[in-house]
This record gives structure tokens, C-alpha cells and sequence, in this order.
């Protein structure tokens, strides 16, 4: 494996560095000191700026309008944003315009993909189902329905069992961004217990949301849906679609968790550079030293993992796994890594990694939230050992 960046992912970094480079993590209430979310809405002018750089079609084909880039140039993207704690749904509304670009209809693809690339149509998705532990898909039902309103038979695409569309009724909770969002891709499964993706406008009559607040302060959203009716092109029944976004909602995550965590090491190893201690800086003792060089090692192996999973994704490469399984190994060193990461940060920090004036503890709620996004290590450990099981390593 070459895991060597080409130049136009190289150039998107930089690109992204110039776009962050003037976002303060500390740009909105503090999670700690705020009851409730941080804030009614996303970053707009951070959105329109990624908008402006063409950052937001980064992976669309030119047809829509976009660079053409893959998987892993919205990884590197997504890594320098989580540096500075950007309060945008960057991985949700591309991995969403990815999985319509890649599995959607054509009629799907033009209506979304260019105002998407545009930053004008804002998308997300719901992929924690009804409690966050049992799948995504299980959460809400997807039943074809007729022309004169009467439900289909079976759990067939609604042009071939005959009908005009499908009727969702279910729960996905904690949907990030959803109040901001123009569409919700709505993962459900059909009489067959067959997983499906619908793509439904926020303001679709039988969408309800209500408010929740995630660990990190951000809102998030409880979306019901009550005989909510999407038309044959709004659903994706395409083989393997869900799976595939989910594949790619974690690998974002991991991004995002190394940037934070890369980020918040260099945070550390400036501040004990100049914490005193008996007239030295507390980052020559060797305790110290011992505590970072631990957590850098932590952050070569969540880069490696990150790398090897979003390579999977971006080439559809065989292995001795599916590509689950390199991805639930990248969310193993995800989740935990920067759990430790943080966590040694704060007791490096002293007393100063708890001031409510200094950022460190924005980065701790933030990474908390990522640890537990799409399940924590533990879940993705369970996983892998199903995929080991099923699939014997010789």
C-alpha cells in the first residue's frame, strides 16, 4: 500500500488549512457553561466559505459540478476541521452526496448533488436509529404504497410492485445538523427486512423533530416520521447503499477524531514547553515525556487505521476482510485513542486544562462525542469479531 497523497489531495489540504485558519474552537458558548445547545444554527459564513473554495463538491464528479476527488480527500478535509472544532456538517451532507452520486438515480443525483456542491442545499443523515445500539435501518419501516393511496404487498422498489412511492414510519434520534438540513437520508428497511436509504425534505408533511443536545453542546434531532410518503426516486434500494454510507459516516468520524486529537497534543506539548516546574519545563521530565510519546503513538496508529480503512472505501480493494472490518479496526483506534488522548492532555494541563476560558475542554466534550459516534470501541470490537468469525483468516 502507497498511502502517499496524490496533488490534488494535497492541494484540497491546503485549501481546507487556509479556509480553518482563522475559526476559534472557542467561537461559540461554552458547552460547559451553557444549559442547552451552544447555538440555534451551524456556522453559516464557515459554510459559505467552504462553498466558496468549492471545498463542499470536493468529491462530486464534474458532471454535478465537483472536483472528482474520493473518500479519502473528504478524510484529510475533515481532519484539519476537527482541528479548530468546525460547527459544520461537512462529513454528513458529503458522505450523503457521495452515496447519491454513487448508488442514486440520475433524477436524484441533479436535483441534490449541484445545490449541495454549492453549499446551497444543506443534507444529513440519521444513523443511530431509535437508542444508538441496534441498527439504524431497523428503526423506521419503508412499505410501498399505490397510486390510489393503498399499500403495496411485499417489500419490493415501489416501480416494480406498482406503486408511485413508499410510505416511512419510525424514529431515527440524535440526526446531527437536522435543524439546519434542507434533506434527511433516512435509512429503513422493508418487508423483507431489506435496507433501504430515503432521501426526505426536512418540511415533508409527517416530519417532526425535536430538539436534543449532544455531548458537545451541538443540537441534535429526534426526526419522527408518521406516514411520511417519498416518491420511487427519493428511495435508494440499490444493493449495499446503506451499508456503504454508514462504512463512510465512521471512517469520517475517524478523521475527525485524529484532527482533534492531533490538535490537542500540540496543544499539550506547547503548554508543558513552558509550564515550569523546579526551574525546568515540565515537558523534560520524564514522566511527561513518557505520558506524550504514549499518545503519539496512539495517533501513528489511528492515522495508519484511518488511512488503510478510507483506501478500502475510495478503491473497493479485496482483502482477507470486508471492508467492515478494516473500517471497525480504524473506529477501535478512533474511539479509544483519542479518549486517552484527551484524557492525558487534561492531566498535563494541570488545573489549567479545567479553565472554562481555555479551549482544552471544548476539545474534551467534542472528542466524547466522536468516541461514541456510530458506536463506541466496544461495539466495533463485537463486530470484527463477527466478521472474523465468518470470514477465517488462514
Amino acid at each position: 500500500m502507497d498511502f502517499t497523497f496524490s496533488e490534488e489531495q494535497r492541494a484540497a489540504v491546503e485549501a481546507a488549512r487556509a479556509v480553518f485558519s482563522d475559526v476559534a474552537p472557542d467561537s461559540a458558548p461554552s458547552p460547559a457553561l451553557t444549559p442547552g445547545a451552544v447555538a440555534e444554527d451551524i456556522d453559516r459564513r464557515l459554510w459559505s466559505e467552504l462553498a466558496r473554495t468549492d471545498l463542499l463538491g470536493l468529491t462530486l464528479s464534474p458532471d454535478h459540478g465537483g472536483a472528482g476527488l474520493d473518500p479519502i480527500a473528504l478524510c484529510l478535509v475533515l481532519r484539519e476541521s476537527a482541528k479548530v472544532l468546525a460547527r459544520v456538517p461537512l462529513l454528513e451532507s458529503c458522505a450523503v452526496a457521495m452515496a447519491v452520486q454513487r448508488y442514486g438515480g440520475s433524477a436524484l443525483a441533479a436535483e441534490l448533488l449541484p445545490l449541495a456542491g454549492r453549499g446551497e442545499l444543506i443534507l444529513t443523515v440519521g444513523a443511530n436509529g431509535r437508542s444508538g445500539h441496534d441498527p439504524a435501518e431497523l428503526a423506521v419501516a419503508a412499505v410501498p404504497y399505490e397510486e390510489n393511496g393503498e399499500s403495496g404487498e411485499g417489500g419490493g422498489s415501489g416501480a416494480s410492485a406498482g406503486g408511485s412511492g413508499w410510505v416511512l414510519d419510525g424514529v431515527q434520534s440524535a440526526v446531527p445538523w437536522a435543524q439546519a438540513a434542507d434533506w434527511i437520508a433516512v435509512p429503513a428497511h422493508t418487508a423483507e427486512d431489506r435496507p433501504v436509504l430515503a432521501l426526505v425534505p426536512r418540511a415533508r408533511d409527517g416530519v417532526t423533530l425535536a430538539d436534543q443536545v449532544s455531548t458537545s453542546g451541538e443540537r441534535l434531532a429526534e426526526v419522527r416520521l408518521d406516514g411520511v410518503r417519498v416518491t420511487a426516486h427519493e428511495l435508494i434500494d440499490a444493493p449495499g447503499c446503506w451499508e456503504w454510507l454508514r462504512s463512510l459516516l465512521t471512517t469520517g468520524t475517524c478523521a475527525l477524531a485524529l484532527g482533534l486529537g492531533e490538535r490537542v497534543l500540540a496543544m499539550t506539548a506547547e503548554y508543558t514547553g513552558k509550564r515550569e516546574q523546579f526551574g525546568f519545563p515540565v515537558a523534560t521530565f520524564q514522566a511527561v515525556a513518557v505520558q506524550a510519546a504514549d499518545r503519539y503513538i496512539d495517533l501513528r496508529a489511528m492515522e495508519a487505521t484511518l488511512w488503510q480503512a478510507a483506501w478500502r472505501i475510495s478503491s473497493d480493494a479485496g482483502g482477507p476482510l470486508p471492508t467492515a472490518g478494516d473500517v471497525a479496526v480504524a473506529k477501535i483506534w478512533a474511539s479509544d485513542g483519542v479518549r486517552r488522548v484527551v484524557q492525558t492532555a487534561q492531566h498535563l494541563h494541570g488545573g489549567f486544562g479545567a479553565d472554562t476560558d481555555y479551549p482544552l475542554h471544548r476539545f474534551h466534550a467534542w472528542a466524547k462525542q466522536i468516541e461514541l459516534s456510530l458506536g463506541p470501541a466496544a461495539a466495533h470490537e463485537e463486530a470484527l469479531g463477527d466478521l472474523l468469525a465468518a470470514h477465517p483468516l488462514s
